[in-house]
């Protein structure tokens, strides 16, 4: 029986079949082409997060076992730690310290690749090489030229007679923050100053021609065009950032593990130390962890205004 043919309260729902699918897909959107990014975060991202959280009310035997629920126990053990304040404070000392070196070191940077000067290409290619290295491998690097008995620091400062002897720089507190404060710095300037160098490219060059012709300052032209321009760059570069140092790891870890005891260490550093004596309080660490970057993170936004326009 041919569709022309067909009763009429047939033909309706005949034709009425396709449009109807197709209305079904507009109004899924971009869901269809999304959901594999979605499952993968679900995967990687959250199911983490549940199990993270899962196993710090549990009582964990050193040898992995489950024993049964504890509770808030981890918990109370956790803020129960002589090295916990000292270490939040670390941590919050570290991450401003940080972000705030590369943040500036990356703007003055940026400015000055974005400037016509010969080699300027070659800087540019040599920039990426502290991004390219591992950051495990450029911690251990530098901890091998900081060595107190073999390392090249010592030896070329007591040949030059700046040092008596030589110095254990990550064996003591105060010269192991100032070196690893350095070296997080060195690893986080390449993607920062690119990022920036992204925006000031974007900025249009009749704007700084009318400031010209306006009689602005050199001075003045950064601080009222350039700035306020980069801002959305600036935003993204200080994020990433934020959320990187405050779980940096393999710096600490691999110059000084932390040590001697907690005197070193940050909350991801101090989380990985509780792992060796109980597995519930670790995981409690790690909780707290992420509590505290996403509440850095929003304040953060918050105070920034981030989706507010300049006025």
């Amino acid at each position: 029986m041919s569709l022309t043919s067909a009763p009429k309260a047939v033909r309706p729902r005949l034709r009425g079949r396709p449009p109807a699918r197709r209305a079904a897909l507009e109004r899924l959107g971009p869901l269809p082409w999304i959901a594999p990014a979605v499952l993968l975060i679900l995967l990687v991202v959250l199911w983490p997060v549940y199990e993270m959280l899962h196993t710090s009310f549990l009582r964990i035997s050193s040898s992995g076992f489950v024993r049964g629920s504890a509770g808030l126990d981890k918990y109370r053990k956790l803020f129960a730690e002589p090295d916990l304040g000292h270490v939040l404070l670390s941590t919050v000392v570290w991450t401003v310290a940080v972000v705030g070196l590369t943040m500036l070191l990356s703007l003055a940077l940026a400015q000055l690749f974005n400037q016509e000067f010969p080699g300027r290409r070659l800087t540019r290619w040599a920039l990426i090489a502290p991004w390219a290295a591992s950051v495990l491998m450029t911690a251990i690097g530098f901890k091998w030229m900081l060595n107190q008995t073999a390392g090249v620091l010592n030896t070329a400062m007591t040949d030059l007679g700046l040092i008596d002897g030589p110095q254990d720089w990550l064996g003591n507190p105060s010269t192991a923050w100032p070196w690893m404060v350095f070296v997080a710095v060195f690893v986080s300037l390449p993607f920062t100053t690119y990022t920036l160098l992204a925006g000031l490219q974007t900025v249009p060059g009749e704007v700084y021609e009318a400031a010209r012709v306006d009689g602005a300052s050199t001075w003045q032209t950064y601080l009222r065009i350039t700035l306020p321009l980069l801002r959305p760059a600036f935003l993204v570069g200080v994020v990433i950032n934020l959320i990187n140092v405050f779980n940096s790891f393999p710096i600490i870890w691999g110059m000084t593990h932390g040590g001697p005891s907690s005197a070193t260490a940050t909350t991801t550093v101090f989380m990985y130390q509780l792992k060796d004596t109980d597995i519930g309080e670790s995981a409690a660490m790690s909780v707290v962890n992420f509590a505290l970057v996403v509440l850095m993170v929003l304040v953060f936004l918050k105070v920034s205004r981030w989706n507010e326009d300049e006025s």
